[in-house]
């Protein structure tokens, strides 16, 4: 099957461009120095590319994710960093403990209570280092890290994301940004002890010289979207979502690709040398910039998302396709939902 054969719209990944970008992360981060993400691609067969390059340790945002790389064998280490308080999900997770290394995000008595009452082992304390999102304030984090411990509970550090400087583009300024959430990160681990201080993403993977982080948790590098290429970050676009061209006229043209087809939240999608109008439930409207020829009905289109995490979670699977369009591989999304 070539690109040209599939059904659209369609996700796309660009297998040589993908392990460009996998290999380029493991030079900076070998092995259980990252933590990759499940959240951004949420595809079991793209996390054994991971794996392949010498990550065993994996990060995820659901249940489902961590059950779901246990089923398909990848990795071996699973840190839920999200709080989670459902009973029946928790208790899924605390019966597969013997299967893999499971660690659970807490950052409240109530997380903690609602892990201890499942059966959970290991928890992580999720601290609060600037981002108004889940963590708790650093100055609680040792008493957690006690109470777990009376509990009979593991403790294995710390985390702290600091999501609101992913989008920095002042280099010197998010590097200082970085350092000062990194520090209160630092503190609260000297209260809560353990082994792991994580921390990080895509937008700032390379700026933890000189702290006390020992993994990063990026996750959108492998696939990438128009967001994060702003950043001038060395990982290039590894996937789109491809269309066909169903309508055209002398000053615009419509591809299938549309709202439900991708995430918005970021902005417009792109088509390279092409200007992106605006979309629609099902189509975009673009047109060509000037010096391309205009696309004629029957064209693919290939677009880029601007954000990858939600983009890839609207799909059921991806192709995974060579330099010459063939594709090469089928790879289920098989960690979408709860």
């Amino acid at each position: 099957m070539h690109i040209n054969d599939l059904p659209t719209p369609a996700v796309v990944i660009d297998i040589a461009a993908l392990r460009k970008n996998i290999a380029t992360m493991a030079d900076v981060h070998p092995g259980k120095r990252l933590r990759p993400h499940i959240k951004a691609h949420k595809c079991s067969g793209l996390a054994a590319e991971q794996e392949g390059a010498g990550h065993s340790s994996f990060t995820c945002a659901t249940p489902r994710e961590v059950l779901g790389m246990i089923h398909a064998g990848v990795g071996n280490d699973f840190l839920l960093a999200n709080e989670v308080l459902d009973p029946r999900r928790l208790e899924a997770l605390a019966s597969a403990q013997d299967q893999a290394l499971i660690t659970l995000a807490i950052d409240s008595e109530e997380t903690l209570d609602a892990a201890e009452r499942a059966g959970i082992q290991n928890i992580m304390i999720d601290v609060n280092v600037g981002l108004p999102r889940c963590g708790c304030d650093p100055s609680i984090a040792g008493r957690l890290a006690d109470s777990a411990r009376v509990r009979g509970m593991t403790v294995r550090g710390v985390m702290g994301y600091e999501g609101h400087l992913m989008m920095v583009n002042d280099r010197e300024e998010k590097k200082k940004n970085v350092r000062d959430a990194m520090s209160i990160l630092a503190l609260a681990h000297e209260d809560v002890g353990g082994d792991i201080v994580s921390a990080g993403g895509t937008g700032t993977y390379d700026m933890f010289a000189g702290t006390t982080v020992n993994e990063v948790q990026a996750g959108s590098y492998t696939l990438m979207d128009t967001q994060y290429a702003q950043l001038g970050i060395p990982f290039v676009q590894a996937m789109w979502v491809v269309g066909t061209v169903i309508s055209s006229n002398n000053k615009w043209s419509v591809v299938d690709v549309g709202l439900k087809s991708l995430g918005m939240d970021h902005g417009n999608p792109s088509i390279d040398q092409h200007s992106v109008w605006f979309c629609s439930d099902e189509h975009i409207t673009f047109s060509a910039n000037e010096g391309t020829p205009r696309p004629q009905v029957g064209d693919r289109a290939f677009v880029a998302p601007s954000h990858i995490d939600p983009t890839m979670a609207l799909h059921e699977e991806a192709y995974v396709a060579n330099s010459f369009g063939e594709i090469i591989a089928v790879w289920p999304i098989d960690l979408r939902g709860w």
